[in-house]
């Protein structure tokens, strides 16, 4: 994470979790025009709306006005991670043990640098998860990019958490 983002993160954490939300990633974006990605999650878990959004971005665009922790100009996005959502944090993966994930790694492990199974969790520091039925440890500092997979298990135990 580059010191622009944690900044910005020292920033707004505290404001998003005064109303209710937790940071799940923040993203640079962009060459000439530059998109801060804010994604965030209700800490009630419930689904995010439009309007949960805009209320985010209404929030800490003046936080961000006054600090200007980017040099250069960009545009504001708030979005929700979205059933299929980015695994970032080491909770994430203790979070969402039991469904499956695409992960990927900095560099090789046993020939690959992708892994797509079932998460286990976290096991001494590495991401745990089972591909092809063999469990396969990824050290979690290395894991550059990780989200899960769309399936009719995540898809049915999103429904039950929203009471659906």
């Amino acid at each position: 994470m580059s010191s622009e983002i944690k900044r910005i993160e020292e920033i707004i954490a505290p404001t998003l979790t005064d109303l209710g939300y937790a940071i799940v990633r923040l993203q640079m974006q962009g060459d000439r025009h530059q998109t801060l990605q804010i994604m965030a999650e209700r800490l009630d878990r419930k689904i995010m709306d439009v309007d949960d959004c805009a209320k985010i971005s209404r929030a800490i665009s003046p936080l961000l006005d006054v600090d200007d922790p980017i040099e250069d100009p960009y545009s504001l996005e708030v979005s929700s991670p979205g059933v299929d959502r980015p695994l970032v944090r080491a909770e994430d993966f203790e979070r969402f043990a039991g469904f499956e994930a695409k992960v990927e790694m900095s560099y090789l492990i046993d020939g690959r640098k992708r892994f797509t199974g079932r998460l286990v969790g976290l096991v001494d520091g590495n991401v745990q998860i089972l591909v092809d039925g063999v469990a396969q440890d990824l050290p979690f500092e290395d894991v550059v990019k990780a989200k899960l997979v769309l399936t009719d298990d995540l898809l049915a135990a999103a429904s039950k958490e929203q009471g659906l």
